[in-house]
């Protein structure tokens, strides 16, 4: 099987399901941006190496639901292919909660806005999450002109907080002190 199909050259893709639609569709837009948090995810993984291997099997699994999310936003309800997929659900959602909880009681208190960085896995960390937050913004997008599971909306708000947490714990492991924001005062 060759990687390209040809089929996309006109500036069209294929949903779940063969119904082609253009590539700024904003279905696209949303399991594009999915997509690409995964691949931001993939980074902070590299980051984190060997160390961190709690984390490490923690993103794996997100890894993989991020391809199930993905797959889910590029089926629409009520077409043929949907009896075959599976979609997010208050399950996933719920595992994510536990994750957050988990960790946040490893995660120094939190007393205000801080800067992204830090560690180099925490500072990719922060990346995935802001884009996990533009995923979340596509989908809100596409609810306003289609039918979207909301559960899957309901997990990219939870993952990013996750990544949030999970970037602060990787900072207070490796010894890096967070900066908080400091807020410019008016004349």
């Amino acid at each position: 099987m060759k990687i390209y199909t040809r089929t996309g050259d006109q500036g069209e893709t294929g949903l779940y399901g063969a119904e082609r639609v253009p590539k700024d569709h904003p279905r696209v837009e949303a399991y594009g941006t999915v997509d690409e948090a995964n691949s931001a995810i993939g980074v902070a993984r590299a980051a984190l190496g060997e160390s961190h291997p709690d984390i490490q099997v923690d993103l794996e699994h997100i890894q993989n639901a991020l391809f199930d999310l993905g797959a889910d936003l590029a089926t629409r309800f009520g077409g043929p292919y949907e009896k075959n997929l599976v979609r997010i659900d208050a399950k996933d959602v719920e595992g994510l909660e536990a994750l957050i909880d988990r960790y946040q009681e490893e995660a120094p208190k939190f007393t205000g806005f801080i800067h992204p960085g830090g560690h180099a896995a925490a500072a990719a960390l922060h990346l995935a999450r802001t884009v996990v937050r533009r995923a979340e913004r596509r989908v809100v997008e596409l609810m306003h002109t289609e039918e979207v599971n909301a559960e899957a909306m309901r997990y990219l708000n939870r993952l990013s907080d996750l990544l949030f947490t999970l970037a602060r714990v990787v900072n207070q492991r490796e010894g890096f002190a967070e900066e908080k924001w400091l807020v410019k005062k008016r004349r």
